[in-house]
């Protein structure tokens, strides 16, 4: 599995249902006044931190969500149905920011915390709520509002599980390369590896764990010597 620390998707949270026109209609009720209904909310977008989750890589492939729209208001006094949310599961340690504003609208970092990233429009008024002492059948109703849109940048924070250390030379890199997808540079002189580099292992299904290849360490690197 390819690892993945930045990812940049849109949000579109659903538009509010518009609110009903509509008139009490029965035999021997000529009168009946307005029975239009509001329109439902529309769904959300939330970002919730799955323990289980290691990279962004997901986000390669769907780079755009987008929430339910509020069912329309009906006569009878009958509410449209709210819009379903939209729950987008990512890695713990994942920060968000507005692309827009560059703004960090929130940091992700305990199993099953929550963010909204975009709130759903709220329903529209159906005419039942226009009715005055001088207007008995109002033909007036509102529209749903608009849904929030966002684009968003996820950078997820990650620390590695499992950290390789050892001797210049020692296999670090080999067995990374083994074990995961991860394709460090490889070959036969000290010191190949400069940076860290992270791979991901995958055990089973929404089962994985992050190894580190940290470059080699010998006698005195605390004090400055090979790469410190």
């Amino acid at each position: 599995m390819k690892f993945v620390d930045e990812a940049e998707i849109a949000v579109h949270a659903g538009n509010g249902g518009n609110g009903c026109i509509s008139f009490r209609r029965e035999k021997f009720i000529p009168l009946g006044g307005p029975d239009g209904g509001d329109g439902g909310n529309g769904g959300s977008v939330w970002l919730v931190a799955d323990e289980n989750l290691n990279t962004l890589i997901d986000f390669r492939h769907q780079r755009v969500y987008r929430a339910q729209r509020g069912q329309n208001g009906m006569g009878r006094d009958m509410y449209g149905k709210a819009g379903d949310d939209v729950v987008i599961r990512v890695p713990v340690g994942t920060a968000v920011c507005n692309v827009a504003t560059d703004e960090i609208i929130g940091d992700l970092t305990e199993h099953g915390q929550r963010l909204l990233v975009a709130k759903g429009g709220d329903g529209g008024k159906g005419n039942i709520h226009f009715k005055t002492s001088v207007n008995r059948a109002p033909r007036k109703a509102t529209p749903g509002w608009p849904g929030e849109e966002r684009e968003l940048r996820l950078e997820l924070k990650l620390l590695a599980d499992v950290g390789l250390l050892g001797f210049p030379n020692a296999g670090k890199s080999t067995f990374i390369r083994a074990v995961s997808a991860a394709t460090p540079k490889v070959a036969d002189y000290p010191f190949t590896t400069l940076y860290p580099n992270l791979g991901v292992v995958s055990v089973e299904a929404f089962k994985s764990f992050v190894i580190a290849d940290i470059p080699g360490l010998i006698e005195g690197a605390a004090d400055g010597a090979g790469l410190g």
